[in-house]
């Protein structure tokens, strides 16, 4: 397990991180989003042993990252999202440079680095010197580079970045084998989608605080209730609009057009009851349906504090 505890980070006036709080399960896909500036790059390298926090700790496995520089070298490989590229070595000499600073040398050094170009896709690349490859070849290079030592706790800063689609696709099976391996994976990424589709878990943070994390089917089900029930009747709107505010698990109700839209707390059989009660009040009910959402709609909504106009709310 990765405990981030209570870890605070200021640059000067600004607040990168204030008391982040976070529990990552061992062997979890953890995917962490948030708008520019968040805090996501920070407390990456703060995990990684880059930069050392303010306040707080890092614990990985009964290890604390903070304190322990030589046990977080081993236990930690890092893919930043601002590559170090030296022009004038080739891809294998950079493989075994990398590989030299964490005692690996010889026949073990070569096999291991002819292992990882294959599983990225660079085989081919292996006498390209480094000036030659693409962003995206470059980065493949680096994931490759950050697993020479087999590290156990995977740190990767927007690794998708510079991608094209095929690319993203060989890293999304790469992510997918070292989670089956057992690693514990942290990325961060603003492709929502992906991050859904990928990660066994995820975190949203903004303002330097983690505002909701947990495993994906758990979030999923949250964007789910998060948006509205959208309702259509054909008559007796002031009937319904009573029947709407009573019920307690009506959060906030307002009207478009003679739609309801309603923020319901409710389960699916609190929705089949709310809409037996229009029906047995004679309400004749046209549409009655959840607005679909996503990952997406939920960080906006998460994220965006600005006021919404209701006729109607419950929340105290």
């Amino acid at each position: 397990m990765l405990e981030i505890k209570n870890v605070s980070k200021s640059y000067g006036r600004h607040t990168a991180l204030s008391n982040l709080n976070l529990n990552i399960p061992d062997g979890a896909l953890f995917g962490l989003v948030g708008p520019n500036g968040a805090g996501k790059t920070t407390a990456m390298k703060i995990i990684s042993g880059i930069i050392f926090p303010d306040n707080g700790d890092i614990i990985f496995n009964n290890i604390n990252l903070c304190r322990e520089k030589k046990a977080t070298k081993e236990i930690v490989g890092y893919v930043p999202d601002v590559l170090g590229i030296y022009d004038d070595m080739t891809v294998f000499e950079y493989m075994l440079f990398f590989a030299a600073t964490y005692g690996l040398t010889g026949y073990v050094a070569r096999k291991k680095a002819d292992i990882l170009l294959e599983q990225v896709g660079m085989t081919d690349k292996k006498n390209f010197y480094l000036n030659e490859l693409s962003r995206g070849m470059q980065q493949k290079l680096c994931v490759a580079r950050a697993l020479i030592h087999n590290p156990e706790l995977i740190i990767m800063d927007e690794p998708a970045s510079g991608l094209d689609p095929r690319a993203r696709y060989e890293l999304k099976e790469l992510l997918q084998e070292l989670n089956a391996a057992g690693k514990t994976v942290i990325l961060s990424s603003h492709i929502l989608s992906e991050v859904s589709e990928i990660c066994t878990d995820i975190g949203i943070i903004e303002g330097g605080k983690m505002i909701i994390s947990g495993a994906v089917e758990d979030i999923l089900a949250k964007v789910e209730g998060a948006n509205p029930i959208k309702i259509k009747v054909l008559n007796n709107e002031s009937l319904a609009l009573e029947i709407l505010k009573k019920n307690k698990k009506v959060r906030i109700l307002s009207v478009d057009n003679s739609y309801f839209m309603v923020y319901f707390d409710g389960k699916k059989l609190d929705e089949a009851k709310l809409l037996g009660e229009l029906v047995k009040n004679n309400i004749l009910v046209s549409e009655f349906i959840r607005e679909p959402g996503s990952l997406e709609s939920y960080f906006i909504k998460v994220t965006n504090h600005s006021n919404e106009s209701v006729i109607f709310s419950n929340e105290y």
